[in-house]
């Protein structure tokens, strides 16, 4: 008895040491100094291909853009995107450029903990530095706004911060925005908007019991979206099943329009709305090409006739 009690107590002081040493763990790693002077217009233009005034602006209560407080409800609580106004208190006014490059880049906040992944950093790992510096720039053009976002309500254990580190090792994938050199330019484009700003497999990939993406299983559609809703699937297969074409898919993204003429409806109709109907015809139909992995246009849509 007295052995047992022994194995028992040991095991329970290396439990608790281990746990200690995942708590105190740093993670995320040291940011340059990033000198590259910004511009207002491209932060701004990117900031609408990533979803940044979409999800933190509260539409439902009449929020001031960029100002949090928006509820994402999730199997695991309900979390609320935080304020991204200049204000000092409550927003990013005292932040430095460089913690707002290891927050978007690696979401680690500035006091060192860890984002909770709602927040899709992981998209946004392989901005470069003069993706950081014109968002940035764009974000000091924002009035401040003195209100601060709604505390989290999340339960134990997806309370603890700590816990997310453990998180992070297992699902902090590469985004895979690298250029396919055998691939051309818009193809291309496509592929650094479409897996990095716009994050689109946040939604259309299922997602495992611990909430991380199931990557066999990209862009194979998700029926359990927070709130409720669903993702469809946008392999380039299920898309030309549903009679999507280049044309009308960079259409689509441009006014919220099927094909059949039906809505987008819900967080769909969202990020036309307040994101990709801002692009340049250009970049949509670069997402259209590499969503259908076809080379141009006018190859793809012959192709469809």
């Amino acid at each position: 008895m007295r052995q047992f009690l022994t194995l028992v107590g040991g095991v329970a002081v290396l439990s608790a040491a281990g746990l200690g040493v995942v708590i105190a763990w740093p993670v995320g790693s040291p940011v340059t100094p990033i000198a590259t002077e910004g511009n207002i217009d491209r932060g701004a233009y990117l900031a609408r291909a990533s979803g940044c005034i979409a999800c933190h602006t509260n539409f439902e209560a009449g929020g001031a853009p960029l100002a949090g407080g928006a509820p994402l409800e999730t199997p695991f609580g309900t979390s609320y995107t935080p304020n991204l106004t200049t204000d000092p208190e409550h927003g990013m006014g005292e932040w430095t450029t460089e913690q707002f490059a290891k927050a978007v880049r690696q979401g680690i906040s500035p006091d060192g903990t860890p984002y909770y992944p709602s927040f899709p950093y992981t998209f946004y790992a392989d901005f470069s530095d003069q993706d950081i510096a014109d968002l940035w720039a764009a974000f000091q053009t924002v009035p401040p706004v003195d209100e601060p976002a709604p505390e989290n309500d999340v339960g134990f254990p997806f309370d603890q911060r700590w816990g997310l580190k453990l998180w992070r090792a297992a699902f902090f994938h590469d985004p895979n925005t690298e250029p396919d050199e055998r691939r051309n330019p818009a193809w291309n484009r496509g592929k650094a908007l479409v897996n990095g700003a716009a994050h689109c497999a946040a939604c259309h990939t299922s997602r495992n019991f611990a909430g991380g993406r199931e990557l066999s299983a990209r862009f194979a559609g998700n029926d359990q979206l927070p709130g409720g809703s669903k993702a469809p699937a946008i392999r380039p297969d299920d898309l030309a099943k549903n009679d999507w074409t280049v044309s009308n898919l960079a259409y689509a993204l441009q006014t919220g329009l099927t094909p059949s003429g039906d809505a987008f409806g819900g967080s769909m109709a969202e990020v036309v709305r307040e994101g990709t109907r801002f692009l340049t015809p250009v970049d949509r139909e670069a997402m259209a090409l590499f969503l259908l992995n076809k080379d141009s246009v006018e190859t793809a849509d012959a192709a469809s006739n």
